[in-house]
Formats: structure tokens, C-alpha cells, sequence
């Protein structure tokens, strides 16, 4: 029986932390939270002083129907009351002349009196309730006042009209009825005895019948209750104001500006290509985030630097060493490209160059191949000296001068204490790609089979040029350094389609903070500027060497002692 070691399969996103992520990226954007609670503050400032002078009084009228049986259970008041019509009637400009001359309210306020008044309809109810707001307790109280008045009288005299004209009306019919009557008893009365007279009579008594049905009709209606409404509850003088007050407005401000913050930052967070997180980077590249690099406080320096400036840096580059270390895919061939995705590589030089002296400090043979043929500066910044040891191939020997990059030169870089390891430097070539893919090149790269040796080699941005892709089945593993809100998530994407359809792998990502250059108007400023003071290229720094002050004191990095990684910091390129 033979057993299959499989590696478990990546666990499914957690949404629990899915959403924790996403709290922690709307976090970032601190302007427009900020902005969003500033409106809202200004908008609850706004509001409390507005209603601080404003006072609200309130009249509730209870409508009815005419009835002349106000306590027949089968009138439904709601059959009988359009109470929508009725809101309408007590907002008119009719309602709202008449109670303007019961309060002596000039023509130029009359708009005035109207605006403030709002009627309003509780449900399930045959209540109207007047609201007035005035700058005055007693005016508020007083205009509700009139106002509701006004309606009730507006109420009354329409409904008394009513009646009026329905009266009219069965009176127009009545009179000539009854003239007929009269003249038909007068001529029944003439009458003598016989079949003339009983016709006489008979049409009497038909018009008698409808004559009392009219006066009946009248009656009716003139015993009718024409009682428009009552008051059930009379404005009266407020005893504070309306408004929420000043405090109360500013945390309602400061709550809805916090809401309309935190929805910008979702909108500008589903519109922003960057990824804003670690777990972001992840899945773009499909492969664990090795680390982030604490953010520069030093503003740059020479990219071989004293460990002591910034021990953080050099903890966070021994971590990424020590996860490279224990990954399968690397520990099988130990060979590393290292490569930003596009723009500036300096970072991703001070990654390579760190990561040799930390694979140094562990006692391996660290060869760094500068394969970057384009802007070639590792020679010139590291302290290096000629390197006496052939222990590399020596591609170029037989070249002379034609010889092309590799041309067999060789350096050896002073790491201090971490020890010390070999650099290939890059030197610009007539034909970059033909450089980077020839056999001696390759034969160069494969010294990494050796035992106990590595090989790092920093190329070009992958996005910027294709010298990274023509590495890529050679070396396999590739690092690459990123600042994540510099880089979108389709451009790592397409960093991993490319570098997986070329035949290699990406083993993970270094994240690091923009570079000070880039924060103060970015690599080309910096150019410019250095070109308007005449300033030259920086001077190669001396190598750094050290002997011990004591012959009996051991030596850094002969394994007798602990040492310290001196960590390889960002430059000027």
C-alpha cells in the first residue's frame, strides 16, 4: 500500500473575516470619514440653531356628519367624510383669509400665516390635527387656535349652504304642487255629486300625499345636527422649543455623517483597483504574503546599511529568509527572482540584496545575480571588492573584450556581521534579451544545484519589461515586491497569468510603504532636482570591513557567536 502525501487544499475564505477585512480597508479612507462626520456636525450645528427659536403648538378637531340620530350605530362617519378633502379644505387659501382676519394679519404676511401651518391626518382616526410653528410660544398657540376656528367655521357655513339649497330645492317643488292642490279642492268643492266629483277628490288626495312628503323632506332637513366638529384638544403656548437642541443635534449630525463617511468609503473602496489589504494581494497572486516592510523612517541612505538604524526592517527580512527556507518549492532548486511589478525596483533591490545576506547569515553560498541590464547600480552602491574566489563559473574568461554580460567579473559584497556573499554585476548590454537567455547566463543561474548554495537574481519590472519572463523557467521562484495602494489587483493578476504561462511560480509577496522619493513627487522629481544642483552619481561606498580589535575575540560569522543581520536598505536608484 503505498501512501500519496497531498497538500491540503487552501481553506475557503471565512466570511466572518471577509468582513472584518473590508471594516479594517473602509478604516483607510480617514478623509472621507472625517469629511463625512465634519458635514454632519455642520448639519447638526445648522439645525440646532434653526430650531432653537422654533415653537410647535397643536389642535386636534374631531370631524362629524350631519345627522339627525347622532347615536345610530349604523352611520359610519367614514362613509359620509372624505377626510383627504377635508385635509385640503383646512390648508386653502379660504381657510386661511378667514382666520387672517380674525387675527388682523396684513396682505404681506399672509404667506407667512399659511406656511406655517401643517394639517395633518392620524391614521384610522376622523381627527384633523393643526400644527403651527412660530418663532413665538404664545403666536404658535394663538394662530393654531385661529386656524382651527376658521376651518370649523369654513365647515359650517359650507354644510349650512347645503342644507340651504336642498331646502330650496324641495320648496321650489313643493309651491306650484300645492297651487294645484289648492285650485283642485276649489274645484272639487264646486263640484256636484257624481263621477266628475269623485276625480276631483281623487286627484286632491294624490297631491296632498306629495305636498307632505315635500314638507316632510323640508322638516327632515331642518332637524338635522349640522355641528361641523368639536375641539378636543386646544392649542396652547409651548414650553420649549421644538428643535432637538444643540447636543442632541450634534450627535445626530455626527451619526449621520458617520454613516454617509462610511458609504463613501464603500463606494470609493468597490471603485478602487488597488488591493487595500494583505488578503487582497493573496488572491490576486494566489500565493501567502512572505511580508511587509515597517515603514522608513530614515528617509533612504546607501542600500548596505548598519542593522542597528532600523532593527524592525531586519527582523521582517530574516522572517521572509526563514519562510522562503522552509517552502518546498524553493528548497528544491534555491533559486529566487525577485521583481517588482512596475515603475521603480529600488525596493525590490534592497529585498534581494537582504535576502542574500540573510541567506549568508545562515551559512549558505549566496550568489546575487544583478540581471536588471537596463539601470545597473548594485556595483556601485554595495561595498564590494574584486573576489578572489573562483567558486562560481567564470562564463566570460575566454571572451576578451567582446565578451557580453555575463563577462565573467565578479564582486564580493561585505554584509558585516551576516557575512558575506558574491554578486554578478549587471552591466548594460547591446542586446538585453539575447544577454539574459544565452548559455552562459543559464550555466550561471544552475550553480544554485551546488550543495548549500543559493542563487538570488533581481530583475527588471515584470510589467515594464519582459527580461523577468526570459528568467522565469530558469529560476522557477519569483518574490515579488509590491507597494499594494501603488499596484492594481488586474496588474498582479496578469503578474501571475504571465509568470505561471512561462512555466515558473509565484512563491509569495513583500509589501512595503511608498518610498520618500515617491512621496515627495516621486523618482523623476528627484532627478530633475539632483540634475538642477549639478549633483553627480553618489559615490561608490568604501567596503566595510571588520577586524577584531582582540586576536583572541572570534571572528563574526565563523559560527562561534550570534550574529546580527545588517539589513540592506532602500537607495536612490
Amino acid at each position: 500500500m503505498t501512501e500519496t502525501n497531498r497538500p491540503a487544499a487552501a481553506p475557503a475564505d471565512d466570511e466572518p473575516d471577509l468582513l472584518r477585512d473590508q471594516f479594517k480597508q473602509l478604516l483607510r479612507y480617514r478623509r472621507l470619514l472625517g469629511a463625512g462626520v465634519g458635514i454632519g456636525l455642520l448639519g447638526g450645528v445648522y439645525l440646532g440653531i434653526s430650531t432653537a427659536d422654533t415653537y410647535v403648538a397643536t389642535a386636534d378637531v374631531v370631524l362629524r356628519a350631519p345627522t339627525d340620530d347622532p347615536f345610530n350605530p349604523s352611520l359610519a362617519p367614514d362613509k359620509a367624510i372624505n377626510i383627504g378633502s377635508e385635509r385640503q379644505v383646512a390648508l386653502s387659501s379660504s381657510t386661511a383669509e378667514q382666520a387672517a382676519k380674525k387675527l388682523g394679519v396684513a396682505d404681506k404676511d399672509f404667506a407667512a400665516l399659511r406656511g406655517g401651518l401643517q394639517v395633518t391626518n392620524p391614521p384610522q382616526t376622523m381627527v384633523l390635527r393643526f400644527t403651527y410653528t412660530s418663532a413665538s410660544p404664545k403666536e404658535a398657540a394663538k394662530r393654531a387656535n385661529a386656524m382651527t376656528a376658521a376651518y370649523l367655521l369654513k365647515r359650517q357655513e359650507a354644510l349650512d349652504a347645503t342644507r340651504d339649497k336642498m331646502v330650496k330645492g324641495y320648496e321650489d317643488q313643493r309651491d306650484p304642487v300645492a297651487k294645484q292642490l289648492d285650485d283642485t279642492a276649489r274645484q272639487a268643492n264646486n263640484l256636484p255629486a257624481g263621477t266628475a266629483r269623485d276625480s276631483a277628490l281623487s286627484s286632491k288626495t294624490d297631491l296632498q300625499s306629495k305636498v307632505n312628503t315635500l314638507n316632510g323632506n323640508i322638516a327632515k332637513l331642518a332637524a338635522l345636527d349640522m355641528t361641523p366638529g368639536r375641539v378636543t384638544s386646544p392649542a396652547t403656548p409651548p414650553a420649549a422649543p421644538d428643535g432637538p437642541g444643540i447636543p442632541m443635534s450634534l450627535a445626530l449630525g455626527a451619526a449621520v455623517g458617520l454613516a454617509l463617511g462610511l458609504l463613501a468609503a464603500w463606494v470609493r473602496l468597490v471603485f478602487d483597483p488597488a488591493p487595500r489589504s494583505e488578503g487582497d494581494v493573496a488572491r490576486a497572486l494566489r500565493a501567502p504574503v512572505l511580508g511587509s516592510l515597517p515603514r522608513d523612517k530614515t528617509g533612504g541612505g546607501p542600500l548596505l546599511a548598519a542593522g542597528e538604524a532600523d532593527p524592525r526592517l531586519a527582523e521582517e527580512y530574516r522572517s521572509v529568509a526563514f519562510r522562503l527556507a522552509y517552502d518546498s518549492r524553493f528548497a528544491d532548486r534555491r533559486r529566487l527572482l525577485v521583481v517588482a511589478p512596475r515603475g521603480s525596483s529600488e525596493t525590490a533591490a534592497a529585498v534581494a540584496v537582504n535576502l542574500a545576506a540573510s541567506f549568508a547569515e545562515t551559512g549558505k553560498d549566496v550568489l546575487l545575480i544583478e540581471a536588471d541590464l537596463r539601470t545597473p547600480v548594485l556595483a556601485s552602491q554595495l561595498p564590494t571588492d574584486a573576489g578572489g574566489r573562483p567558486r562560481w563559473s567564470q562564463p566570460g574568461a575566454a571572451a576578451g573584450s567582446d565578451a557580453d554580460w555575463p563577462d565573467g567579473r565578479q564582486l564580493v559584497v561585505d554584509a558585516g556581521e551576516s557575512g558575506s556573499f558574491d554578486l554578478i554585476p549587471g552591466e548594460r548590454a547591446r542586446n538585453v534579451p539575447r544577454a539574459l537567455t544565452s548559455p552562459r547566463a543559464t550555466r550561471l543561474i544552475s550553480e544554485a544545484d551546488s550543495p548549500n548554495s543559493t542563487v538570488v537574481v533581481l530583475a527588471p519590472p515584470v510589467l515594464s519589461y519582459a527580461d523577468a519572463l526570459a528568467l522565469v523557467d530558469r529560476v522557477d521562484g519569483v518574490l515579488v515586491v509590491c507597494d499594494p495602494r501603488a499596484v492594481h489587483r488586474s496588474d498582479l493578476s496578469r503578474i501571475r497569468e504571465l509568470i505561471g504561462g512561462a512555466g515558473g511560480t509565484v512563491l509569495g509577496a513583500v509589501l512595503h510603504t511608498p518610498l520618500a522619493t515617491e512621496k515627495r513627487g516621486g523618482r523623476g522629481a528627484s532627478k530633475k532636482a539632483a540634475a538642477a544642483s549639478g549633483a553627480g552619481p553618489a559615490p561608490a561606498p568604501q567596503p566595510l570591513t571588520r577586524q577584531p580589535a582582540d586576536p583572541g575575540e572570534p571572528i563574526a560569522g565563523d559560527g562561534g557567536d550570534t550574529v546580527a543581520l545588517r539589513t540592506v536598505r532602500t537607495g536612490r536608484r
